[in-house]
């Protein structure tokens, strides 16, 4: 990257937001470790489509509240719940 690159500046702070989502994220699966205990012990299913739709909605609310295309946050939730649920059931 060229110091003279006018779009340096704003791809750095992109690096750092991705690095704070990053960190986030593996916040999140620490979380989902614990769950998946608790799941094992109560015998509760990987799989909650109730639960699954709300997270959704919350997010959409979310990311309509904060300016996020809903859809976008969506699709990105959607992935997210599908890969941890895979996470979850090799767990299980």
């Amino acid at each position: 990257m060229q110091e003279d690159d006018p779009l340096g500046a704003l791809r750095r702070e992109i690096d750092d937001v991705d690095a704070a989502l990053v960190a986030l994220l593996a916040r999140r699966m620490r979380i989902v470790d614990r769950v998946i205990a608790v799941k094992k012990s109560t015998g509760v299913a990987a799989v909650v489509p109730e639960r699954i739709e709300a997270v959704v909605a919350r997010v959409r609310a979310l990311a309509e509240r904060d300016g996020v295309p809903p859809d976008m946050a969506e699709k990105l939730w959607r992935l997210l719940i599908a890969e941890t649920i895979a996470y979850e059931q090799q767990s299980l």
